[in-house]
């Protein structure tokens, strides 16, 4: 459904010039649902700019379904569907009629481009506010209507920008209900770029990590965290002393896990620690040290991005959004 060979794009910010994507090779198959992972400013949107022809690649190719966005831009078009991070809908327009106009721009008939609408609307809790002008919907409202004309004519290949900006939990996951629905009912391949990291490990069976306009990774969420990431031991002791010994003789403690003290509390990093820990805790137990707590906690995305660039995925966004 995607072919991309050598994809870039460069701009010119005050005559420095700035690689916001760098050979992006990338494949996707029918069906598949992708999530572009990475802080603001990583080059996911710059990416699916280029894939719905909104932007001219700078170098390389892309072909989206089956099309050659600088040579057949208008076919790309036809058959996918975009849900920008700017507001798509007219100030001006009332937002049933924006859905009816959009399902008509893409040859729905009039009847049916009505029926699907009355369906996001309701489905997207815009029943109350779907007859008023789009300049006096609230910012969720707006987000929600632009997601309906996005799903409007049920496109075979779904491309998302930060879908989930502005909505409130419920409507969150109705969006994610949507996007289960498109694949389940009508294998629709999805792209979509995210900041919320618990909605690429539940949604994608791909993430894709890009970081200052490259891949850095590709693979499903549980073979990213399993790969570059660990369970996460916290065990807690009744003395300083205990928690030292256990650093400093590695007492119990797998090959090649990462550990850390601070005071009485020591942190071990190992890939598979949740079945690990009963024999971390046996072998604690016959050295005679006794341990007050335990914690397990599974790995994220964010430790993924963590161990691949030194850097937090949500701290970077959270500097980038400042």
């Amino acid at each position: 459904m995607i072919r991309t060979s050598g994809l870039t794009r460069h701009f010119t910010v005050r005559k420095q010039v700035v690689e916001a994507v760098r050979g992006l090779d990338l494949t996707v198959r029918p069906g598949e649902l992708v999530a572009l992972l990475g802080p603001n400013g990583a080059g996911k949107s710059t990416t699916l700019r280029m894939l719905t022809t909104l932007l001219p690649p700078t170098a390389g190719t892309a072909e989206v379904a089956g099309h050659d966005v600088a040579a057949d831009p208008r076919a790309v078009r036809s058959r996918i569907g975009y849900i920008g991070q700017g507001n798509g809908a007219g100030h001006s327009q009332r937002g049933r009629d924006e859905l009816v106009s959009q399902g008509r721009a893409y040859g729905l008939s009039t009847r049916a481009a009505k029926a699907r609408a009355d369906e996001l609307v309701a489905s997207l809790d815009l029943t109350a506010v779907a007859d008023r002008t789009v300049s006096s919907l609230s910012g969720g409202q707006r987000r929600r209507l632009d997601i309906a004309m996005g799903l409007i004519h049920t496109p075979p290949l779904l491309f998302l920008d930060e879908p989930s900006t502005g909505l409130d939990p419920q409507n969150r996951a109705n969006l994610q209900d949507h996007i289960r629905a498109l694949r389940a009912e009508h294998g629709t391949t999805i792209v979509l770029t995210t900041h919320y990291l618990d909605e690429a490990d539940q949604l994608a069976e791909r993430v894709i990590v890009i970081d200052h306009g490259r891949m850095i990774a590709d693979d499903t969420p549980a073979r990213l965290k399993s790969d570059h990431a660990g369970d996460r031991i916290t065990l807690t002791f009744d003395r300083d002393a205990d928690a030292t010994q256990v650093v400093d003789r590695r007492l119990g403690v797998a090959g090649g896990a990462r550990v850390e003290r601070a005071g009485p509390r020591v942190t071990v990093e190992v890939p598979g620690g949740a079945s690990l820990a009963p024999k971390l805790l046996r072998d604690l137990d016959d050295a005679g040290i006794t341990v007050t707590a335990v914690e397990i906690a599974r790995p994220t995305l964010d430790d993924v991005f963590l161990n691949l660039t030194g850097r937090s995925l949500r701290e970077t966004s959270k500097e980038n959004q400042a």
